[in-house]
């Protein structure tokens, strides 16, 4: 390749990733936290932890309960069947006053008391993976980000393509700071490249697709598309209503419908549609363990039974098996415990492929002769200590936040969104008041605070402290406080590495504190 050509793919691979990194850095952190969601969600929710999992038995005369004191529904409306992580059945419905989904369990819903604040903490970290927990235009942004993503990665693999077999394993820590950066940077990229070039396609696709969509619709379908969404994309069937009432299956019977065509489909979830009507219909939901695209559905009739729409693995279409695979591949769902753990740590490897791009960045335009740097070096300095560092620790306070609020009887999801945000404005404004060095090593110490007040709070708030929770088998809750404490380790080194370096370094640096 000339010479020519190299430096341009260099330019490409360099400003993409600039210019995409702080937001890859935010997905991927708080992607890998949201592996474990349904841990998340035993956490958030104290009252779950020991509560027994419902029976449905009666859970036909509760529903029919619930569609006749909402008759403004229509029968539309869906129900979360009772699990290990959420052990009651529960409500969802549409609210069109409000614009949003609400939920609700029934067995709240029977005993007319006010609707409890409900923790969000999981869906609200899942939130700043996709859309960075910008409202309405986030998921867009995520979606060229995404883009950007994959220029990234095609533009460094042809640069790196040269010496790559020479160079893969090599790390060559030393006085020469950029060339094990560089090292770090290269052998993470590259042995880790199926699972970002996965990422960056089905990252672009589920962010823009209602572009997409937009285009094919207008211009392939001619405003067809609309109408066959939801045909295509769930095993939803809808009829139109007969107006006549007729007698609905219960829960039990509809599983034991399902059981008999898809035996190893685990039902978690139902969505009715004409609820009580003699052309009332239900899709149930439920994954396939073992598959790579496990979620699947079934569409049956609500008073026969009869199942008129089969879309699980080994029975769906090609465009099912394509869709269910792209998502289960995204979120690793496709596996158990150990596919968990490594889309952990390659989520945390993603993460530190943004930030060390950016010290990459940084440290080739350091002039090596003179203490001064360059203005533009010390300003991305800042704002990789204020982004990256400011992220993890604000995650962090929205944990906290969360059982602060329990414990006040306040609202959690509020008090989470508002620790989050109102922390990373806080460390992201003090990263440019202060050295690039001490900076980054001011926020390193408060992100370790953070995170080891996790399972502080945790036990303030709930009494469930990392030994009782151990001692009961609550791996999830476990789980989770021990997290908090790995990560408040991890914090804890990397500060004690940034003052060292600031310390004994070279002097002509931005990461130094002779300088400042």
């Amino acid at each position: 390749m000339k010479s020519a050509s190299l430096r341009l793919y260099k330019q490409l691979h360099t400003w993409s990733g600039i210019i995409a990194g702080f937001a890859l850095f935010i997905a991927f952190y708080a992607g890998a936290i949201t592996v474990f969601h349904e841990e998340l969600a035993v956490w958030q929710t104290p009252a779950m932890r020991q509560a027994t999992v419902e029976r449905i038995d009666d859970a036909g005369a509760r529903i029919a309960a619930f569609h006749a004191a909402h008759p403004e529904l229509k029968g539309q409306f869906a129900m979360m069947l009772p699990s290990a992580h959420d052990p009651a059945l529960t409500a969802w419905w549409f609210d069109a006053p409000a614009g949003a989904w609400q939920h609700r369990a029934l067995a709240e819903i029977g005993r007319g008391s006010a609707v409890a604040p409900q923790s969000d903490l999981a869906e609200f970290v899942n939130t700043l993976h996709f859309s960075l927990g910008l409202p309405v235009a986030g998921i867009w942004v995520m979606g060229i980000v995404s883009l950007l993503y994959g220029l990234a990665l095609v533009s460094g693999l042809i640069v790196h393509l040269p010496v790559l077999l020479k160079d893969l394993y090599a790390l060559r820590p030393g006085a020469n700071l950029k060339r094990f950066w560089q090292d770090a940077h290269n052998v993470i990229g590259v042995l880790s490249l199926p699972f970002h070039v996965m990422f960056a396609i089905t990252g672009a696709l589920f962010c823009l697709y209602g572009f997409v969509f937009a285009v094919f619709d207008q211009g392939v379908a001619g405003g067809r598309l609309a109408g066959e969404f939801e045909t295509a994309t769930s095993a939803a069937v809808t009829r139109a209503p007969a107006g006549r009432p007729a007698a609905m299956l219960s829960p039990v019977a509809l599983l034991e419908k399902i059981h008999a065509v898809a035996p190893d489909m685990e039902a978690n979830w139902l969505r009715f549609i004409n609820y009580g009507d003699r052309n009332a219909t239900v899709e149930i939901r439920g994954a396939s363990p073992g598959t790579l695209g496990p979620y699947g559905g079934i569409g049956l009739d609500m008073v026969t039974g009869d199942v008129l729409k089969l879309e699980v693995p080994g029975q769906r279409t090609v465009n099912q098996a394509v869709l269910g695979g792209a998502y289960g591949v995204h979120f690793g769902s496709f596996g158990g415990v150990l596919v968990q753990w490594l889309y952990f740590v390659l989520g945390l490897g993603g993460a530190f492929l943004f930030y060390s791009g950016n010290l990459l960045w940084i440290e080739a335009r350091r002039k090596r002769q003179t203490p001064a740097q360059p203005l533009k070096a010390r300003r991305m300095a800042q704002a990789t200590a204020g982004v990256c560092i400011g992220s993890c620790a604000a995650i962090s306070a929205a944990f906290v936040a969360t059982m602060a609020a329990h414990a006040a009887g306040a609202d959690p999801a509020v008090w989470a969104r508002a620790a989050c945000f109102a922390t990373f404005a806080l460390l992201l404004g003090w990263s440019f008041r202060r050295p690039p060095a001490q900076a980054a090593i001011d926020l390193l110490n408060a992100a370790a605070v953070l995170s080891a007040a996790i399972p502080l709070a945790n036990g303030i708030a709930t009494g469930d402290h990392l030994f009782v929770t151990a001692a009961r088998g609550e791996w999830a809750v476990f789980g989770v406080d021990a997290m908090g404490l790995v990560l408040a380790a991890g914090f804890v080194a990397l500060a004690r590495a940034c003052r060292r370096r600031a310390r004994q370094g070279q002097p002509n640096s931005v990461w130094t504190l002779a300088a400042a």
